[in-house]
């Protein structure tokens, strides 16, 4: 029977929050990724308009903003989790009802669209990155 050396609590270690980061990283990236991803599909491929209308402007949702609002969104969110796991046990329930309450809030910039394909099109653009980044970012205690 060979005996399982015991594990140092990853909380003392001055490296143990490196996995965490990089992972969060990862799924940061990869929400961006797969909102580009339906931007691709939408507008090249599909020659869908994603134009949205702005304080009487008109504006075409083009990869750069896509892969910016992705970013700001996924570390605003990153920062989140951060802070409620930093105020509170319950981090995890927490942050996922506040996650689901403002991607419904966000639901309301697509309805900006000129077009219902383009509205369609951007809500599946905000969707995508909550699929991505909810599951993603979710805080999970062991113990």
């Amino acid at each position: 029977m060979s005996a399982r050396p015991e594990l140092a609590p990853t909380s003392t270690t001055p490296a143990a929050g490196r996995p965490t980061r990089v992972r969060r990283l990862v799924v940061v990236a990869g929400a961006s990724v797969a909102a580009l991803a339906v931007w691709a599909v939408a507008d090249p491929l599909a020659g869908i308009d994603l134009t949205v209308r702005l304080s009487g402007t008109e504006q075409h949702v083009g990869a750069g903003a896509v892969v910016a609002a992705s970013l700001v969104a996924g570390f605003a969110a990153w920062a989140s989790v951060a802070l409620m796991e930093r105020l509170t046990r319950r981090a995890r329930r927490i942050w996922t009802v506040i996650a689901v309450v403002v991607l419904a809030l966000s639901l309301s910039g697509p309805l900006g669209a000129v077009t219902t394909a383009g509205t369609v099109a951007l809500a599946c653009m905000h969707l995508v990155v909550a699929a991505v980044l909810i599951p993603g970012l979710t805080v999970r205690r062991r113990g």
